[in-house]
């Protein structure tokens, strides 16, 4: 088997990876459960519970991430080594970890589906790096906890490949999300029927190492209200706020209910913010549950997401929100605001009173409302969006992109060039765009009259700006390469087979999304093809992994 190639680490090379050690703060700090019999059960007064992975077979490093590598201080040396594919498979531990799964709840398409937890994840401990950084590693696809409800704890390489790279593309989009420092194929088989339909298959099994200052979701605070123990979640509040958002103790030495109230509208924010990202680059999560949802308002758990091709509000990618399509591109502001009005729920016996929790809530709409505006206006080219006129002409806008089958992602990086020029007829301009459009031929009659009207408008708005800023602002807010769910795809049957080379190969393109990368272009900025267009696994999604 073949091990994705691409460049090593700067950092000092070490003589293997004993010199890598863990730290367990989190597991010394809180209550734990440590009786590790097998099988799932209902776990009460605790934040997780220690249980180790399960070994695999013959593990091989299919893919790693060498940012994460030189961030966490790990040698490229020890890529080398079998004891990397080892170690981030599970079969062998680190100096000093401790593995542990944690407890959580949740509310699944908007129901509350009582304790679910780290079913087929690992917390190995936190690294500490000589500049003070503290990053858990997590991973991903390790085998059975308390908290896997009957489920084998394993995950496929299809979900794997996706999730390590999606982690790291969001990244370099400047999106806040977790990260992923390897890629690692078990060398054994997992049984999964990918779209529920009676129809089981063996895959290639896989082990991502997920990587985040924490992992800590809404859910982790949601479990403790629903069981009424309070001290328990008291204790992992203060845990969080002292460890992971200082900033709000000030001369303060203990938590208490303003601090709370502190806490929570700092997710709110994070949250509103994080929402605007995704969508300025038409990211879909496509399984928005509670638990799903970072404290600290990072991208997190990478299940069946995808990526807006032709635009559309009401796309989603998961085959299970089909009929409801709750998480859709064009519902996620919204579905961030109900999960976090979960949360406040949560914490209202540790405030004393809803009032101040209402307060904070409130202020999601301001923020998500005054980050879209500055989005859309950089989306546009524009120092900012002024007025009437501007929302009508964004509105507008969305308008034209629905009316035929649109590229999102192509259609804003072609608008970059669009001709600006008083004289530029209707004809030049919908040629700049026609690139995006699925079936140009589509574009026709009002519809095509319509474009060239916006396109029109656009231009006489652009002109009152310096063009070269203009375009300084459009580069940076218009990616030109998406992890476009075909080219994950495609990586993911050459992993299948063995090869990591693909993932790598991806990976490298996906480092430098606003860049022209013009030898890249035809391959990796292309629409979908129309052959991707109902294959599994480039448009609708299932949960199984």
């Amino acid at each position: 088997m073949t091990a994705g190639g691409g460049e090593r680490s700067n950092v000092a090379e070490l003589p293997s990876l004993d010199e890598v050690e863990l730290d367990d703060r989190f597991v010394r700090s809180l209550p734990m459960d440590d009786e590790r019999r097998p099988g799932s059960r209902q776990v009460l007064g605790v934040v997780g519970s220690f249980v180790d992975p399960a070994p695999v077979r013959a593990p091989w490093l299919v893919a790693h991430s060498r940012e994460m590598l030189e961030r966490l201080e790990i040698s490229a040396a020890a890529l080398d080594s079998a004891d990397f594919a080892q170690v981030f498979s599970g079969n062998r531990k680190l100096a000093g970890s401790r593995p542990w799964a944690a407890c959580y709840g949740g509310h699944q398409f908007g129901a509350w589906a009582g304790q679910l937890g780290d079913g087929r994840a690992h917390t190995l401990g936190e690294r500490v790096t000589s500049s003070g950084e503290r990053w858990e590693l997590q991973l991903k696809g390790s085998g059975p906890t308390p908290y896997s409800r009957g489920a084998d704890g394993r995950a496929v390489m299809r979900s794997s490949v996706r999730e390590f790279l999606c982690s790291e593309a969001m990244h370099h989009l400047g999106v806040p999300t977790t990260r992923a420092l390897s890629l690692v194929g078990t060398g054994e088989q997992v049984v999964r029927d990918m779209f529920y339909d009676g129809n089981p298959r063996p895959e290639p099994g896989a082990v991502v190492c997920r990587v985040a200052p924490t992992f800590l979701r809404l859910g982790n605070f949601q479990v403790f209200a629903a069981r009424r123990e309070w001290a328990v979640q008291r204790q992992l509040l203060d845990h969080t706020i002292r460890h992971w958002f200082p900033e709000l103790l000030q001369d303060a030495s203990d938590p208490g209910p303003a601090t709370y109230v502190e806490w929570f509208g700092e997710v709110v924010r994070r949250t509103a913010r994080l929402m605007v990202e995704w969508m300025r680059v038409g990211f879909v999560h496509g399984v928005m549950n509670t638990d799903n949802l970072s404290i600290l308002g990072l991208t997190i758990d990478y299940g069946p997401y995808g990526w807006l091709e032709d635009f559309d509000w009401s796309w989603t990618p998961n085959t299970t929100d089909a009929a409801t399509r709750r998480y859709a591109y064009g519902a996620q502001p919204q579905v961030a605001a109900w999960n976090l009005a979960q949360l406040g729920g949560a914490l209202i016996e540790q405030v004393g009173e809803t009032a101040p929790l209402d307060e904070a809530l409130r202020g999601y709409g301001a923020v998500y409302e005054e980050a879209s505006r500055e989005m859309m206006a950089a989306k546009l080219g524009l120092p900012g969006l002024e007025g009437e006129d501007d929302d009508a002409l964004v509105d507008e806008m969305f308008e034209v992109l629905g009316q035929v089958e649109t590229d999102m992602t192509i259609f804003f990086r072609r608008l970059t060039d669009l001709p600006l020029a008083e004289e530029a007829s209707d004809a030049e301009r919908l040629a700049a765009i026609e690139p995006a459009l699925y079936s140009p031929t589509e574009l026709r009659g009002a519809a095509r009259e319509r474009a060239a009207r916006w396109l029109t408008a656009y231009a006489d708005r652009a002109r009152r700006h310096d063009p070269q800023s203009r375009r300084r602002r459009m580069a940076r807010a218009n990616p030109k390469y998406v992890l476009r769910n075909y080219l994950a795809q495609l990586a993911i049957d050459e992993a299948e087979k063995g090869d990591g080379a693909k993932v790598m190969e991806l990976l490298e393109v996906l480092r430098r999304p606003y860049d022209e990368q013009p030898e890249r272009e035809a391959q990796y900025a292309a629409k979908r093809p129309e052959w991707a267009r109902h294959r599994p696994g480039c448009s609708m999604l299932s949960c199984s992994s």
